[in-house]
């Protein structure tokens, strides 16, 4: 069975990277450990702005059944604030206000 297929469906993934001077990244992609490789390769299929940093380590990830889900949450995460993110990578998120 190919790593991101459960039942024979493809799954998505949302997921956030922290580089070595604490900044968050987020992307979407539908073959988790295949984005991480190619991120720490820092060759033209990983994400610029990784490219500036020695390392990145997977803090957090969210699983979904399509693409467009995916999709529409990277957006919604990419609006929030740092704090907001941060909450929700240590598990706290309910505490803080959600709009």
């Amino acid at each position: 069975m190919v790593p991101n297929e459960v039942e024979g469906f493809n799954m998505f993934y949302v997921y956030i990277l922290r580089t070595h001077l604490n900044t968050l990244y987020i992307g979407q992609t539908d073959n988790l450990e295949r984005r991480q490789k190619q991120h720490q390769s820092h060759t033209t299929k990983s994400a610029k702005y990784l490219r500036y940093f020695k390392s990145c380590t997977l803090v957090y990830q969210e699983e979904y059944s399509t693409r467009q889900e995916a999709m529409r949450r990277e957006w919604q995460l990419k609006k929030w604030s740092k704090t907001k993110k941060e909450a929700l990578i240590a598990g706290g998120l309910k505490r803080l206000k959600l709009a």
